[in-house]
């Protein structure tokens, strides 16, 4: 059960995440829509949700590491739709918060999936 329930959760962060990536290319495409940030702000909120409700199969400590890596990306997502909606910000300030959040999460990504494969030889 536990399985096919993370399998469908990390369906939903794929989408959750192209949210993210659409409504982060649209400015840089010089589009403006102002539904843009509330889809950013609701794949933001929605990724670290998700993030929050995986259940991760027991492994090395450095993996747990890394996972809860993948859950401050989340949160750096957070705080980039916080700064796309509170007046005081700079117009870029939501920028950097992103960019360190996918920082965050190519890391891990790619770290879990060479350490499990490492692990399986």
């Amino acid at each position: 059960m536990d399985n096919n329930k993370n399998r469908l959760l990390y369906k939903l962060i794929a989408v959750a995440m192209a949210m993210i990536l659409v409504a982060a290319v649209l400015p840089i495409l010089q589009i403006h829509w102002e539904g843009s940030r509330y889809m950013l702000a609701v794949g933001a909120a929605a990724t670290l949700v998700l993030r929050l409700l995986l259940k991760y199969p027991k492994s090395t400590s450095r993996i747990a590491r890394l996972h809860r890596m993948e859950n401050v990306a989340a949160m750096c997502y957070c705080v980039s739709a916080f700064f796309l909606f509170y007046p005081g910000a700079g117009a870029t300030d939501w920028l950097g918060f992103l960019t360190a959040g996918a920082a965050l999460q190519i890391y891990a990504t790619f770290t879990i999936d060479y350490l499990e494969k490492r692990d399986k030889k």
